[in-house]
């Protein structure tokens, strides 16, 4: 497995995650060595939305308005349907997810997650996954979405749900390890 112990990864999320989406993805990460950050709107501790119900919370490391994408080699965005709506609405966190694009920085964004690639208007051309229920949303942003479980495009990691986690993690750390990614 490759070592990420000298990375700094942001995990970008806002209450209702889905909770495995963001347990899981930072557990691999910090297995792998890396420094993992949960970045958010909020301050303090937000809640994880499990299943069917509000599952645990967990503690904000830093607020995105006081964050730098130049602070990160790399950025996941979990799923969950309220999470990525919030953060969507969030001009701080739109724009912190599309210096990552802009600078070809790898990002892993799983089942609504990829809801933040849309807002930032740069996946035009790019192939992905996500849930089944965001398809038509990616295709009309221009993106070519691929029904598999992980969908790697120039260090762009996506999957659909949380029985993918394990070929998302995978090819997370994957793609954090290699870093920048010149072509986009």
């Amino acid at each position: 497995m490759a070592t990420l112990s000298n990375r700094k990864v942001a995990i970008l999320t806002e209450e209702g995650f889905e909770q495995i989406e963001l347990t899981s993805p930072k557990a691999a990460l910090e297995a792998a060595g890396a420094m993992v950050h949960i970045i958010s709107p909020k301050k303090g501790k937000i809640k994880a939305w499990d299943k069917t119900n509000w599952g645990i919370e967990i503690e904000v490391d830093r607020q995105v308005s006081d964050v730098s994408p130049d602070d990160y080699d790399a950025l996941v965005l979990p799923g969950g349907v309220l999470n990525p709506d919030k953060l969507r609405q969030n001009a701080d966190a739109v724009a912190f997810v599309a210096a990552f694009l802009e600078e070809g920085k790898p990002i892993a964004a799983i089942c609504h997650g990829p809801q933040m690639l849309i807002e930032t208007d740069m996946i035009y051309g790019r192939k992905l996954t996500s849930y089944p229920s965001i398809k038509t949303d990616l295709k009309n942003a221009g993106a070519e979405w691929i029904d598999e479980e992980v969908v790697v495009d120039n260090g762009l990691v996506t999957s659909r749900r949380p029985a993918d986690l394990g070929a998302f993690n995978k090819k997370m750390i994957e793609e954090f390890a290699e870093g920048i990614h010149e072509e986009y």
